[in-house]
C-alpha cells in the first residue's frame, strides 16, 4: 500500500507508532494531536500503571489466608504452608515467590484489597475481562473503557495539556480499558516508535484490516506493506499532510516525540540497580518506566501479563504458579525502584477478571473461580494493610459453595484511585450505573 498524505488523516487516525508504522489504535488521535499546542514538557503529573492479570490469578496463593483454618481443609496440596508465607500481619502473608513485595509492603507503599473482584458471576474469562476493562459488570453494550472514561473525566486544567503520549497500552493491541474517544495509544515498541535511527519493516494488522471499533468503524488501525525511511523522513511527510489541512497547529505534537527521541529507548539503562525480568512482560514495564522519566504527559499507562489460568499442576510454594508469581513480582518491583522518587507520583494497580476455585481440583490445579486480590502501590497507597472485609472459607461462606466470595466490588477500587489519585471527576460516567462513592472505597489512597 501506498503511504499517501490521505492514508495519514484517513478516519481521523494518523499512524506514528513507528518508523515501519506499527499499529496504532485510537480513532480520536489526528484530532487530539493536532489541537494540542500545549504539549506537556517538563510537566509532572499523576500517574496511573494499571498491570492485568489475564487467565484469573489465584488470589489464595497470592496473598495467603495463612489464619482460616478451613483453607488447608480445602487445599491439602495447594495450600501454602504458613511456615512458608511472607507473614504480614499475623492472618495474611504473601506467596514466598512475592518475596519483592514485602519490603515495600513493609515501608507503607503497598495495600492489597482482598476479596475483591466483579459482582458478575460469569466464569468466561472473555466475558469477566470485558466487564472489568468496560467497568460495567454484566452489561455488553459500552463501547468504550473505564480507563478511557476516567481519563477524559480529569480536570479541565490537566485536559487542557493533552499529549499524543497521555494514554499508552504497552503491547500489539489496544486493551478494551482505553478503548473509546481519550485518543490512547497501542505502542509495540517503544525502540521503533519514531525514535530509531534505521528503518523498520511494517507488519499488518491481525487480519490484515482495521479493527472494528465501538461504533462499528474502523478503529484507526493503518498499516504499510513496506519499509519506510527514518523518522526525520516520516516527520517530514507527516508535517505535509497536517500543515495542508491545518497550516502548521500540528506541529507541537512531535513535541513529545522529539523528547522521546533524546530519551534514547533503544540505550535506556534502569536506575537504582532495578532489573527487569526477560521477556515481553518485564520489557512493557520497564518502557512505561521510560515513559515517565521522558516526561512527555503520560497518565494512564497499560500492560498486561498472561499465564495464570492454572487448571492442572499449579504448585504450591513451588511450581507453576510460583514461577509466574515470581515474575510478576519481580517486574512490579523492579519498576517500582527504577522509579524512584518518582513513585510519589504515581500508583500502580494490579486486577485480574475473577480469581479460583477454594478447593484444589484432581488435577492439583484451581478452576475458575470468583473473588481474587489486587495490589496497590505508590507514595499516594495508605499501605502496609490488607484492605477489605474477609469473609471466610467455611462452606457455608463460600459464594456458591465454592469460591471466595466477593466483598469489594473492583468498581469501587478504580474508582477511588481515578478520583483520589488521577483527580478524575464525574465517577457516574466513569462508572455508569454504579455509585462509586466514599462509603464504598477501601482506603487504598491517602487523604
Amino acid at each position: 500500500m501506498k503511504v499517501t498524505r490521505r492514508l495519514f488523516l484517513k478516519n481521523g487516525g494518523v499512524a506514528i507508532a513507528s518508523v515501519g508504522l506499527m499499529p496504532v489504535v485510537g480513532p480520536a488521535f489526528l484530532r487530539r494531536a493536532v489541537f494540542a499546542a500545549d504539549a506537556t514538557a517538563g510537566k509532572r503529573r499523576k500517574t496511573l500503571v494499571c498491570i492485568f492479570q489475564r487467565g484469573a490469578a489465584d488470589g489464595l496463593s497470592m496473598v495467603v489466608p495463612h489464619g482460616d483454618p478451613d483453607l488447608y481443609r480445602l487445599r491439602p496440596a495447594l495450600g501454602i504452608p504458613r511456615s512458608q508465607a511472607l507473614d504480614l500481619d499475623g492472618f495474611f502473608g504473601l506467596h514466598p515467590s512475592l518475596e519483592s513485595f514485602l519490603p515495600i509492603y513493609k515501608q507503607g507503599h503497598l495495600a492489597i484489597v482482598h476479596a475483591c473482584g466483579s459482582p458478575d458471576g460469569t466464569r468466561s474469562h472473555f466475558d469477566a475481562q470485558d466487564y472489568m476493562e468496560s467497568g460495567t459488570p454484566g452489561k455488553k453494550s459500552v463501547p468504550d473503557g473505564w480507563l478511557a472514561r476516567a481519563v477524559l473525566a480529569c480536570p479541565e486544567d490537566r485536559a487542557k495539556m493533552k499529549s499524543p503520549f497521555r494514554a499508552v497500552a504497552i503491547g500489539g493491541q489496544m486493551p478494551r480499558s482505553l478503548q473509546g474517544d481519550a485518543g490512547a495509544l497501542a505502542i509495540p515498541d517503544l525502540r521503533s516508535f519514531g525514535v530509531a535511527e534505521a528503518a523498520f519493516a511494517s507488519r499488518p494488522a491481525r487480519g490484515g484490516k482495521g479493527r472494528k471499533g465501538a461504533g462499528g468503524g474502523d478503529d484507526g488501525v493503518m498499516t504499510a506493506a513496506r519499509p519506510v525511511g527514518p523518522a526525520s523522513s516520516f516527520e517530514t511527510l507527516y508535517d505535509q499532510a497536517v500543515g495542508d489541512v491545518f497550516h502548521g497547529p500540528g506541529r507541537e505534537s512531535f513535541d513529545a516525540i522529539k523528547m522521546l527521541r533524546q530519551a534514547n529507548p533503544g540505550g535506556y539503562t534502569p536506575a537504582n540497580g532495578a532489573q527487569y525480568p526477560n521477556g515481553r512482560y518485564g520489557e512493557s514495564l520497564k518502557q512505561i518506566a521510560q515513559l515517565i522519566k521522558a516526561d512527555v504527559g503520560l497518565e494512564v499507562a497499560f500492560a498486561e501479563s498472561g499465564g495464570w489460568d492454572t487448571h492442572v499442576n499449579q504448585g504450591a510454594a513451588q511450581g507453576q504458579l510460583a514461577n509466574r508469581l515470581a515474575e510478576f513480582g519481580r517486574g512490579i518491583a523492579a519498576l517500582y525502584q527504577d522509579l524512584g522518587d518518582r513513585m510519589s507520583d504515581v500508583v500502580i494497580l494490579t486486577m485480574s477478571e475473577f480469581g479460583r476455585t477454594a478447593r484444589q481440583n484432581g488435577n492439583n490445579g484451581t478452576d475458575h473461580g470468583h473473588a481474587t486480590a489486587f495490589f496497590a502501590l505508590g507514595g499516594d497507597v495508605r499501605g502496609g494493610k490488607v484492605l477489605g472485609q474477609w469473609p471466610g472459607l467455611a462452606d457455608e461462606q463460600l459464594y456458591e459453595r465454592r469460591d471466595l466470595a466477593l466483598t469489594t466490588d473492583f468498581r469501587a477500587v478504580f474508582g477511588e484511585v481515578a478520583l483520589k489519585h488521577l483527580g478524575a471527576r464525574n465517577m457516574a460516567r466513569v462508572f455508569p450505573g454504579y455509585e462509586a462513592n466514599a462509603s464504598a472505597f477501601r482506603g487504598v489512597i491517602k487523604g
